[in-house]
């Protein structure tokens, strides 16, 4: 089994250079690949499946076409976690819960194992609610638009005043949750803070984490039992 995965792209504008990276890349592993997983925070802001904008449709278009060949997974992250099934149903992908067991590896956006940041984790337990979620879906696009750069601008504030330590992953909980679903790697994104991590003694596991796109892209490729994580120069995909 072939699989690539990726994470934090935050993709913004559909002729951004990243956009156009990911567009490659998708062209490109779809080929040559079986499975691709996207471990969350695809966009920068998902406002809901109603979403017609220039790089909403683009997106959509991206990953209808991917799906022809490979299959595509997806699951939530901390600005996209407004993803639905009219959604999935456009573009082919299915939607994973987070975490979720693939064989031997659990996947998860990262953000559930912050738990040393306790307001973190009550905004999202909030947000991620059937409640918060069907209330804002009754509102207006435009509205929903607004509210989202406003939650961005006061997510950014907050991060701003917390320690490095506070807003990465508590080893504690991973190995926990890996040792409850009987897992021995684990692969995550959202902390922007990449690398392949062996750990040492008693819960000993592999944590593999993804980096967000900015000067460089980030994948991890996995080719039957085998995994390595990428770290490439977005011009590598965009002549894809």
């Amino acid at each position: 089994m072939k699989r690539v995965f990726v994470s934090d792209l935050h993709l913004d504008q559909a002729d951004s250079e990243i956009f156009q990276a990911f567009a490659g890349l998708l062209r490109a592993e779809s080929a040559q690949v079986d499975e691709i997983y996207i471990l969350g925070d695809l966009v920068e802001m998902w406002i809901g499946d109603d979403d017609t904008s220039a790089t909403a449709l683009a997106l959509l278009s991206a990953l209808q076409q991917a799906s022809k060949s490979a299959d595509i997974f997806l699951q939530h992250g901390n600005r996209d976690f407004l993803f639905g099934q009219a959604f999935c149903q456009q573009t082919g992908a299915t939607l994973l819960p987070d975490p979720f067991v693939l064989g031997d590896i659990l996947l998860s956006h990262g953000d559930l194992f912050c738990t040393d940041d306790v307001a973190y984790q009550e905004v999202r337990q909030l947000l991620r609610s059937a409640d918060w979620q069907s209330d804002l879906m009754q509102r207006s696009l435009p509205e929903r638009q607004q509210l989202g750069r406003q939650m961005r601008a006061q997510s950014m504030a907050a991060n701003a005043n917390k320690s490095d330590q506070i807003m990465d992953v508590n080893l504690s909980a991973v190995a926990a949750t890996m040792a409850e679903q009987g897992t021995s790697t684990l692969i995550h994104g959202h902390t922007h803070r990449p690398g392949d991590y062996p750990r040492r003694g008693a819960s000993a596991f592999r944590r593999v984490v993804l980096g967000d796109w900015q000067d460089c892209g980030w994948l991890c490729r996995q080719d039957g039992t085998s995994l390595s994580l990428e770290c490439f120069n977005l011009a590598r995909y965009q002549a894809s």
